[in-house]
């Protein structure tokens, strides 16, 4: 029921958008993507967990599970560099608002989604890689869906340039977009203090749900980095398992919410199309 509501959620605002002309602008383009991102990501956890529940087997092939790592660890890197090209697109519209058009062409909004997956892809296929090139002496890990770190912890082989890397990646794909979508927001929040009235309220009702859905992602996120790094025992087990799943369950359906609520224009849109279908 949770992957359904969640499914139906996301493509219902990315048909919303795609379809009304009047939101292709920079701002729901990002959200598109954004959007795109958690069907893509839940998509790499929902259908394999359901086939495993309903089975009497608890098994995953090697190559399924190094595709949902690859699917899962992409899904979060993109999610949080999504998130800084939005925290830039909220940048931009605050603090440059007559260079807003200029700054921000439609090629120009192409060429940051591309870059955002690309380099998202790029990064955990690395990291795909340098897992596969590992013998391992063990075929249990203590995960409800594949993770990398705990295959890596069963290796027999070597696993400096993977411990190395995988710190690495976690500083490109975590900490490098927080800095940037931190700075983003301190320039916002300097106009915001020496602006108007109104400046401030543009601020605050475009830039809360982003900032909602960031400190959402980053605490699940930021969750499983420890648990998978470090000793957790003294959590509950089924508290770990829950926390777990949380940057893949509540993420994809908490963004719907947020935006669908908070963003004056997807709101009309779809007040628009349920009124036009009772008439």
């Amino acid at each position: 029921m949770l992957y359904i509501v969640l499914v139906v959620a996301n493509a219902f605002l990315i048909l919303t958008i795609c379809l009304k002309r009047s939101l292709h602008e920079p701002m729901y383009v990002f959200l598109c993507s954004l959007l795109v991102n958690q069907l893509y990501g839940s998509a790499g956890l929902f259908p394999f967990l359901l086939l495993q529940i309903t089975s009497d087997t608890h098994t995953i092939s090697r190559s399924i599970c190094f595709l949902q790592i690859y699917c899962l660890y992409t899904y979060a890197s993109v999610e949080f560099c999504n998130l800084a090209v939005m925290a830039y697109d909220r940048y931009l519209a605050i603090c440059c608002p007559l260079h807003y058009k200029a700054r921000l062409t439609s090629n120009r909004v192409a060429l940051l989604i591309a870059a955002v997956w690309l380099y998202s892809s790029v990064e955990s296929l690395v990291c795909i890689i340098l897992s596969t090139s590992l013998l391992l002496c063990g075929n249990r890990i203590n995960k409800i869906y594949c993770d990398n770190f705990p295959v890596v912890k069963l290796a027999c082989s070597d696993t400096t340039v993977n411990n190395a890397y995988g710190v690495l990646a976690t500083i490109l794909a975590v900490a490098v977009p927080l800095i940037y979508i931190l700075l983003s927001y301190t320039k916002i929040l300097r106009v915001c203090v020496v602006g108007s009235k109104e400046t401030r309220q543009k601020a605050v009702s475009t830039c809360t749900p982003h900032i909602a859905s960031l400190i959402n992602f980053s605490f699940g996120c930021c969750f499983e980095i420890f648990q998978s790094r470090f000793n957790m025992t003294s959590v509950p087990r089924i508290l770990r398992i829950v926390l777990s799943l949380y940057f893949l369950t509540i993420q994809p359906l908490f963004n719907p919410i947020i935006y669908g609520l908070r963003l004056s224009k997807i709101r009309q849109m779809c007040r628009n199309q349920f009124c036009c279908k009772n008439v």
